[in-house]
């Protein structure tokens, strides 16, 4: 199988790679609860994987994943009071969002320093985010060389779950359970679902669990890798028509593109709101309630 790892090549391997398509994946999760059948890393394991058998498939290399990301604060917190509960330990590699955002503007500038003609970024980590994350790059794109493209991976899933074409994503239930059965059957074991869901939360697993399927799963695996190729190809055609100059080439470039561009804009993200739509507010005796109200970073 051929290596399209970027931490896993060597030096030769990257630019025969990168001679070939100049296309850069870089996927984001985190780890969080996911019921009792899933590991915890189940976002970025299944965005990674994806991403590697998409640049098998069309070309590219594959940038580590990134498994720190946004959680525990506004709409997070509020989500997580209903789905996860009251445990003793969440597990969660949480970061605010003006960290994980910044992060993306230093992992774009990476992929701009070195020339690459398009950067396709995939979070397998939902909620509000990926909505941000759009809009970050939205922000950033006219700074930069590289044609961006952000997405959360469901978006690739265009038919949906079997067929259906409009199951979207969802959350530890048939849709992510089935493509990490798929990506990585190791990390599924489904004889750790509940008999019965007895009305409590069971670590933020999904209500439709059971309906979950490995052989489903590759297939959406296989449509979001046709649609992932075909984006690339779109981002390239991009690049070839402009050819747009790299700029965003040193560590100050991202720091004052943070400053002037982003950071102005970053208090409007939907990630840094205290309550998403039909949202409560986080008890004060529980134990999302430290983390729940956003600071004001404008």
């Amino acid at each position: 199988m051929r290596e399209v790892r970027w931490e896993r090549m060597f030096p030769d391997e990257l630019e025969q790679a990168f001679a070939a398509c100049p296309v850069v994946y870089f996927a984001y999760g985190l780890c969080e609860p996911h019921g009792p059948q899933n590991t915890l890393g189940l976002d970025s394991l299944k965005a990674h994987a994806i991403a590697c058998a998409a640049a098998r498939a069309h070309g590219g290399i594959v940038a580590p994943p990134d498994y720190w990301h946004i959680h525990e604060l506004g709409g997070y917190a509020v989500w997580a009071e209903r789905a996860v509960g009251q445990v003793p330990r969440s597990w969660l590699t949480a970061v605010p969002p003006w960290v994980h955002f910044k992060n993306v503007c230093y992992h774009v500038r990476a992929a701009d320093a070195l020339g690459f003609h398009a950067a396709i970024l995939i979070t397998g980590h939902y909620g509000p985010n990926w909505r941000d994350l759009k809009t970050l790059l939205d922000l950033i794109q006219p700074h930069v060389g590289t044609r961006l493209y952000g997405l959360p991976d469901f978006e690739a899933n265009v038919p949906g779950f079997d067929g259906d074409g409009a199951s979207g994503g969802d959350h530890a239930g048939r849709v992510e359970t089935s493509l990490l059965w798929a990506l990585h059957p190791e990390c599924v074991d489904r004889s750790r679902v509940p008999a019965s869901d007895g009305g409590a939360p069971h670590f933020a697993m999904g209500s439709n669990v059971r309906e979950a399927s490995r052989r489903i799963g590759e297939r959406m695996v296989a449509d979001e890798v046709r649609w992932l190729g075909a984006k690339a190809r779109e981002l390239l055609d991009a690049y070839e028509r402009t050819r747009p100059r790299h700029q965003l080439l040193t560590f100050e470039d991202v720091e004052v593109l943070w400053e002037t561009v982003v950071r102005p804009r970053l208090k409007e993200f939907e990630s840094m709101q205290d309550l998403w739509p039909n949202q409560q507010p986080v008890p004060e005796g529980s134990v999302w309630h430290r983390n729940w109200r956003v600071p004001n970073r404008g």
